[in-house]
């Protein structure tokens, strides 16, 4: 049992389940807020009754995500004990921020959010919430700029066995940390709005509430069609900086094994890794890759073997979770338009309103895909071109990290299992009657 894998195989899955929580956080998050100051500005009780319903999802995802993140932070400690002495200066400096910071001010702000709805004016409260908004995304920008520094190591110097921090500005500026936030913290947009059109959809099929789910469904449209758009063309800016600072990942993302000029990608192939080529090759479109990489059909792309074998990552998954990626990015600015149109008439298309119930898992797969791409497509290195993963582990046996593997799964299955009842139970019940003088979110009536 290689110790090695086996903590990787647990981070990964300590991380791909806490990112099923984070993202809707951060989409809900503001659109309730939206929502709020709708009613903060009319008086209109339909929004006050959807801030609540929808609020109450938020929270539920909101403490999942908190207890799912903790396990994270001691893996650091437990199982890449390497890496924290190696990167502790420049890491643990990020994380310090955003735990202080931006998730503590956030926690804070959702406590005065739940019990001061007596104690606080319409617009005042409403405010709270758009606090909250934005300190969910300020934690996200620290985290992934402890992640884009992962990915492009800058203002460091190694020194005693260790990178030591000699440029913050440099860190919090990092071009590759910017580029993931814009594009990540979108996509967290697009969940959460198809999250909201998805259960607005199953209740305008059972015609329930349907002026509260239309005005909802809409709303969510909105936001959903911007970001979707947005992660589109940032995604190209991206594709470029990868081009720029890890040539192997863009390889590996097309099965692009040789060097060439107007570098194709192709409609249809699949990796063969093991005889660096592809199975097979359907739909050539020439000059393609090259254009991905560097916005020219003649510029030069280097293929995966021009890098020695144990300096390219996994090329079949990382390929994978980027086609995953790109065909869902491309389909959700697509849906979001055809609801743009039917936004009148919603109640008369069932076919749509059915696609929208299906699409609802569809941003998380999209975005555990991209993280596949960025974390995967980065290998071996841990820290690019500084360490290699293999060199971060702490030195545990195979046996010791295989039974925290094995307790985390049933824990956080449970766990896990328990949260999505949770939030299927209050989606599928629907919104209930709000009382005038309710001091707290949760404190409703029955329809």
């Amino acid at each position: 049992m290689d110790p090695v894998f086996l903590s990787r195989l647990q981070f990964a899955a300590a991380t791909m389940f806490h990112f099923l929580f984070v993202p809707l956080t951060l989409g809900l998050s503001v659109l309730v807020a939206y929502m709020e100051t709708r009613y903060a500005r009319s008086g209109d009780e339909t929004y006050l009754r959807m801030t609540k319903f929808w609020g109450k999802l938020f929270l539920i995802n909101f403490a999942l995500g908190v207890v799912t993140g903790i396990t994270l932070e001691f893996q650091f400690g437990t199982n890449w004990s390497r890496y924290s002495a190696f990167v502790g200066d420049i890491f643990g400096s990020l994380l310090a921020i955003e735990a202080t910071v931006a998730f503590f001010l956030e926690s804070i702000l959702i406590g005065v959010w739940v019990f001061g709805w007596k104690k606080l004016s319409r617009k005042a409260h409403a405010a709270v919430m758009w606090l909250v908004a934005g300190a969910g995304n300020i934690s996200a920008l620290w985290i992934l700029i402890a992640n884009g520094w992962m990915q492009q190591p800058v203002g460091y110097v190694l020194r005693n066995g260790r990178a030591e921090l000699n440029d913050f500005a440099a860190v919090a500026l990092n071009k590759f940390a910017l580029l993931e936030f814009f594009h990540t913290v979108p996509a967290a947009f697009i969940l959460g709005s198809f999250f909201v059109m998805g259960i607005s959809a199953y209740h305008l099929l059972k015609k329930q509430n349907i002026d509260f789910f239309t005005r909802s469904f809409r709303i969510a449209l909105v936001l959903g069609f911007i970001s979707s758009v947005w992660v589109i063309i940032e995604g190209d800016q991206h594709a470029i900086h990868v081009t720029q600072v890890q040539p192997t990942k863009l390889a590996a993302m097309e099965a692009h094994w040789e060097t060439s000029r107007e570098a194709p990608m192709f409609l249809l192939t699949l990796p063969d890794e093991a005889n660096e080529r592809n199975y097979f090759e359907f739909g050539r479109l020439p000059g393609l890759l090259s254009f991905l990489g560097y916005h020219d059909v003649n510029a030069e792309v280097r293929g995966l073997k021009d890098f020695a074998r144990d300096e390219r990552p996994p090329v079949l998954l990382t390929f994978i979770a980027f086609r995953t990626m790109v065909i869902l990015g491309t389909l959700f600015p697509l849906l979001t338009l055809i609801g743009w149109f039917l936004r009148h008439r919603l109640i008369e298309n069932r076919w749509y309103l059915m696609i929208m119930v299906a699409a609802i898992p569809l941003p998380y797969l999209a975005i555990q895909a991209g993280w596949v791409v960025a974390e995967v497509g980065r290998q071996p290195w841990i820290v690019y071109g500084l360490l290699k993963t293999a060199q971060a582990a702490s030195p545990v046996t195979g046996g010791q990290v295989l039974s925290s593997l094995i307790a985390f799964i049933l824990v956080y299955g449970l766990l896990g299992l328990t949260g999505f009842f949770l939030i299927a139970q209050t989606a599928i019940k629907g919104p209930k009657a709000v009382q005038p003088d309710a001091p707290e979110i949760l404190r409703v009536s029955a329809p």
